[in-house]
């Protein structure tokens, strides 16, 4: 037997990720763009945005995160690979959560999703070696798209990377070390080459040659036009014939 999927168009609404380092606008940015969209979608915060005290299994991952790591705005414990796959489970425990708001057919924006840990932990395996931590990344999102759905669109803000740097010091009101500095720097050429791998998915805003206005206006229109007419979101790992997570719609089952 076969699966095939019926002529279906699911219900359900878009999942969208913004991503992008420390201080290069992302969150101004998004949250100048949905001002603009007359149906609002549901905004989940970043990590490094969330509150102290939200309830539930992702926050106390995320809180172990954070004592491990010591203040690092990075949450980097020590142990990249263990981190990884905290991160991902997080990221599906968020998705959890969004299920009956993206069963309604509404837009979801999560601040930053699986992009950022495959980028991140991807550069603390390979430091040095920019090709390996591409091919490295590309791998940690292939697994992790077998925990959980990956975006259907993911905008990348980036910008230069001194900048970005200038930003996020004065925003957090704190001083990069050399060593950080130098992990934003790579993170982001990292996340650029991992953006052109995938040019359906992303969609990216260069703030070296984009405005604010017209990057905020980019940005609202992507978010404005990612839906309707969505594949159903299925359970990676129950294969091409689980029910759709939202609908419910299953694919049929035809001879070979």
């Amino acid at each position: 037997m076969t699966i095939t999927p019926l002529s279906h168009t699911c219900t359900r609404g878009p999942l969208i990720s913004a991503e992008g380092l420390n201080g290069v606008g992302k969150t101004y940015l998004t949250n100048r763009a949905v001002e603009a969209l007359d149906e609002k979608p549901l905004m989940l915060d970043e990590f490094s945005q969330r509150a102290n005290g939200r309830p539930g299994l992702g926050e106390a991952l995320l809180q172990a995160l954070r004592e491990a790591s010591t203040g690092d705005p990075f949450l980097r414990g020590g142990t990249p690979m263990a981190e990884a796959l905290l991160l991902m489970a997080i990221k599906r425990h968020d998705l959890d959560t969004l299920l009956p708001d993206l069963a309604r057919g509404r837009t979801v924006v999560e601040g930053r999703s699986v992009d950022t840990t495959a980028v991140c932990q991807a550069l603390l395996l390979h430091p040095d070696h920019p090709d390996r931590a591409l091919e490295t990344a590309l791998a940690l999102l292939d697994l992790a798209s077998s925990y959980r759905p990956l975006p259907d669109l993911t905008i990348l803000v980036t910008d230069d990377a001194d900048q970005a740097l200038v930003r996020a010091q004065r925003r957090d009101r704190r001083v990069f070390t050399t060593e950080q500095a130098t992990f934003m720097r790579k993170a982001c050429a990292l996340f650029e080459r991992v953006a052109a791998t995938d040019p359906a998915r992303y969609r990216v805003v260069d703030r070296r040659i984009t405005d604010e206005y017209e990057a905020a206006a980019q940005i609202r229109d992507w978010i404005g036009s990612a839906g309707p007419g969505l594949d159903c979101l299925r359970e990676p790992w129950m294969g091409e014939g689980a029910p759709c997570m939202c609908c419910g719609h299953r694919a049929e089952e035809v001879p070979a």
